[in-house]
């Protein structure tokens, strides 16, 4: 969320942000709202004085006649402050559609087609035989069951089973491993959440359809059934994110290097009839996810969306699959986003790469709806700025490892800083 001043002295470039993210936002009635909620502030303060000088007045006088106007004007200061109320409740509502503004080198386009290629890194592998798809690999090598997944969970389930489970337990384990000796903190993230994390940070309420809400919420400590309504996570983003909601921080303690591991749940409502095969686009995986909370300096927070990224190339060099790094363009990245990459791994079924990180810097715009403030050494506060990256999401990933190392004979090599959760370097059929 961007602050009313903000957007005031920054009309034209929230403007622009407005138009190159095609967003719907109501600029115009929130710059007329925020100046009837001033209006309703002089005339609450006007009556305030009115009133201490009525007070005064009667302190000497006695005059009982000014009991009466003393009355009148506390209904004027009621009236004036509900007024006032519903005035900013519209008004912080439609904040919440208003963009962030995108960085100077951010390419403007509408679709994927406008995002800018930055460098590859890693050979495309050659096969001198017919290759196949992850999906008939994981079937032959009994790895992945997509018909009995269906059966069990609905459209896109699966079973991951015998090694593809182990693949799956020893990927999440080695970014884990790769984010501790970073310097991050290592936490499991809840899959249930309140409403205010996603609301915080921000996928709500633009993107609701996309993430599932719990029909029965629960008890309470007193095992009433639970009124407030209760959704399930798609990033370990939000929880970490709300984990200092309504906190203010010391400014020696940034930046703060999160880590989050977490099952995510998705209804991809937006997405029917795209990538529906196999392992691309499921309903529910899991993750393992960067956030960095740092000082409100677009520098600083540069660097730190670099260095995000690197962390995740680092892992996809270790995994030895060939990668490209790609910067989003205005309308393909959120709403919150003020600088967006792409890492999109190789995938030879579909003879090009597939989206498998994101890394993103959002400034304060989440901190912001959070309530999430910093306090300096001379006490002044401000909204620190936040990021996330993933750091590995999987089933996604296994597309691209079994692809990119299938055999001639229909096995599969298992690289090398997998091995040891496996306890072999080949995945043989199960003929």
């Amino acid at each position: 969320m961007l602050s009313i001043d903000f957007i005031i002295k920054n009309k034209k470039e929230v403007e622009k942000a407005i138009r190159v993210k095609n967003v719907n936002c109501e600029l115009d009635k929130i710059l007329k709202l925020d100046k009837e909620r001033k209006k309703r502030i002089f005339k609450i303060e006007k009556f305030y004085q009115e009133r201490n000088k009525i007070s005064e007045t009667f302190q000497r006088t006695k005059n009982k006649d000014l009991i009466k106007e003393g009355k009148r004007i506390k209904k004027e200061i009621l009236k004036n402050k509900k007024e006032k109320e519903k005035i900013e409740k519209d008004l912080n509502r439609l904040l919440l559609t208003v963009p962030n503004i995108i960085s100077k080198d951010t390419p403007i386009g509408s679709d994927e087609r406008a995002n800018k290629e930055l460098f590859q890194w890693g050979e495309i592998p050659k096969f001198d035989f017919q290759i196949k798809d992850h999906i008939e690999i994981g079937k032959k090598i009994d790895i992945l069951d997509l018909k009995r997944g269906t059966k069990v969970s609905g459209f896109r389930g699966y079973f991951l089973k015998n090694e593809g489970l182990l693949l799956h337990l020893g990927l999440i384990f080695e970014a884990i491993k790769l984010m501790q000796d970073n310097g991050f903190t290592l936490f499991l993230a809840p899959c249930l959440l309140r409403e205010f994390t996603l609301i915080g940070s921000g996928h709500f309420p633009q993107g609701r359809e996309d993430i599932y809400q719990i029909l029965n919420a629960g008890l309470n400590e007193r095992g009433e059934k639970l009124k407030e309504p209760v959704f399930l996570s798609g990033t370990a983003e939000s929880p970490l994110l709300a984990y200092f909601a309504n906190e203010i921080l010391n400014e020696k303690d940034l930046p703060l290097k999160f880590c989050g591991f977490s099952h995510c749940f998705r209804s991809e409502a937006g997405s029917y009839g795209k990538d529906t095969r196999g392992l691309y686009r499921l309903h529910e995986f899991q993750k393992v996810e960067q956030v960095v909370v740092c000082k409100n300096d677009i520098d600083e927070s540069e660097k730190w969306l670099l260095k995000m990224r690197e962390i995740s190339e680092k892992l996809l060099q270790k995994l030895d699959l060939p990668y490209r790094v790609i910067q989003i363009c205005s309308q393909d990245m959120g709403l919150g986003k003020y600088k967006m990459f792409d890492i999109e791994t190789w995938m030879p079924s579909r003879n090009s790469y597939g989206e498998t990180h994101s890394a993103s810097n959002l400034t304060d715009w989440q901190t912001r709806r959070l309530k999430i403030r910093v306090k300096n050494k001379i006490g002044a506060k401000f909204y620190p700025f936040a990021l996330n990256n993933t750091a590995i999401a999987s089933p996604r990933i296994l597309i691209s490892i079994l692809e990119n190392n299938q055999q001639k004979d229909g096995s599969v090599k298992i690289p090398s800083v997998l091995q040891k959760y496996i306890g072999k370097k080949v995945i043989r059929p199960n003929f």
